[in-house]
C-alpha cells in the first residue's frame, strides 16, 4: 500500500506502509483462512501433557511425581505411616476453651 506522508513541510511522495498487528474490526482482517493441518498438529501436541509426549523424564523437575503409582502400599492400619487425629478428654476440653475464646486458659 503506498502512501503520501508529509513530513514537517516536505512531501514524502510513494512510501511504503505495512500494517505490522491485524485490526480486529477490519472485514479483511477477519476472513476465514483455511485450517493448517500441521499448526493444529503442533498446538495439540503442545498441549498435551509431558506423560504423553515423552517415553521417560526430561529434566529433573519432572522426576518428581512421574510415577504416579505409590512406593509402598498404603495400609490404613499402620500407625507408623497414618497419623490419625484422636479426640480424649483434655483435646476435647481445650477445643471446647478455645471455641469459647477464654485466652486466660493457657
Amino acid at each position: 500500500m503506498k502512501r503520501r506522508v508529509k513530513s514537517g513541510t516536505h512531501l514524502m511522495c510513494s512510501l511504503e506502509v505495512h500494517t505490522v498487528t491485524r485490526k480486529p474490526m477490519s472485514w479483511h482482517d477477519n476472513l476465514e483462512e483455511p485450517a493448517d493441518a500441521r499448526f493444529l498438529n503442533l498446538i495439540h501436541h503442545a498441549a498435551e501433557g509431558p506423560r504423553k509426549r515423552y517415553p521417560e523424564t526430561q529434566t529433573e523437575n519432572q522426576e518428581v511425581g512421574w510415577d504416579l503409582e505409590p512406593l509402598i502400599n498404603p495400609e490404613r492400619h499402620d500407625h507408623r505411616l497414618n497419623h490419625f487425629r484422636v479426640c480424649s478428654d483434655i483435646t476435647l476440653y481445650k477445643a471446647k476453651m478455645w471455641g469459647l475464646g477464654d485466652d486466660h486458659h493457657k
